[in-house]
């Protein structure tokens, strides 16, 4: 079992296949410029693999107007996890980097995203994503909370610095090594509008263990607008991401164990998040910032909700284990 970021040889730049996958053809316009500014990247990728999650007139849309692209059906389980695996099976690349289908990236994003693995100790590079709002970033939204729409958020390194694990809408990782670790859970993850995730949460978490001495790099250089609909902006979308995000976390925690699978969200909890509170309420009182008070209210009431879908699904998966346990041994 390597030890160390398998792939390309030092100081130079490994081969590098874009994946992006997509389920629906709303997402159009957004999908076909991801794809195209993949492509115009310097370097250029080795190629750009296109999944179409159980969408088959999107797969065939893909074929016709994006011919240069390589296109495949997901027709594994359904689901972002699946069809990211299914990516990952259909490219020849080192290292495999993964955009989702409404996150375009900027001009330098692909150079920015390759040089740190000069060294062959790093085994992914993830980059930040910037929100693209479709009508202004909403006044109850904490730069804390972009998490909550797939985005960078307040309190991640400013520059190259190791990470735990990536932003899914911007991150790479050595092919060999993601092939040999099983890739993603189809247990977790995004299907279709259902806001889950954390599959990339616990595929670092996983790669690392295999790889102990091997980094996980954030480059913030390597960027991406990513697209924020309406429908995310609203509060009600804020409620359900949060407590999706805590059951996820449970069901990460319940595979990595909880000290490793909520390392990261402590820091952000005890030190991040009461920060955002003391500096909306600073605002609210000294500039007179209705909104201010409005964000510091959203932030409590997120991690709130979050513990809450937390501790649920804890609940849920300690019940319900031993009467599973005691089914198999029947």
């Amino acid at each position: 079992m390597p030890t160390r970021g398998d792939g390309a040889l030092p100081g130079r730049n490994p081969s590098v296949s874009v994946v992006i996958c997509c389920y629906t053809q709303a997402r159009w316009d957004s999908l076909s410029a991801a794809a195209e500014a993949s492509r115009a990247q310097q370097p250029a990728p080795l190629e750009v693999v296109i999944v179409a999650d159980h969408a088959p007139e999107l797969l065939e849309r893909v074929r016709h107007e994006l011919a240069w692209a390589v296109a495949i059906p997901n027709d594994a389980e359904r689901g972002l996890s699946g069809a990211r695996n299914a990516g990952v099976a259909a490219t020849r690349g080192e290292v495999v980097a993964f955009l989702d289908d409404d996150a375009i990236p900027d001009p330098g994003w692909l150079a920015h995203l390759l040089a740190p693995y000069a060294d062959p100790a790093v085994l992914g590079v993830g980059g930040a994503a910037d929100p693209a709002f479709a009508a202004g970033r909403p006044p109850f939204l904490a730069p804390e909370f972009d998490w909550v729409v797939g985005c960078t958020y307040r309190g991640l390194p400013h520059r190259l610095a190791p990470v735990r694990n990536f932003v899914g809408a911007n991150m790479s990782l050595r092919r060999e090594a993601l092939i040999a670790s099983g890739g993603f859970r189809t247990d977790l993850g995004r299907v279709g509008t259902l806001p889950a995730g954390c599959e990339e949460t616990e595929l670092c978490i996983r790669l690392r263990r295999r790889c102990p001495d091997a980094e996980l790099l954030y480059e913030p250089r390597a960027r991406v607008r990513h697209l924020v609909t309406l429908e995310r902006g609203r509060p009600r979308y804020f409620a359900r991401r949060c407590w999706s995000e805590g059951v996820s976390k449970a069901l990460v925690s319940s595979h990595a164990g909880a000290r490793t699978g909520l390392a990261s969200e402590r820091t952000h909890v005890l030190r991040t998040l009461p920060r955002g509170v003391a500096r909306e309420l600073a605002g609210f009182l000294t500039l007179r910032d209705a909104a201010g008070a409005l964000r510091a209210a959203a932030i409590v009431a997120g991690l709130a909700i979050t513990a809450a879908g937390y501790v649920r699904e804890a609940l849920r998966l300690r019940f319900t284990a031993p009467s599973s346990a005691t089914a198999a041994g029947a």
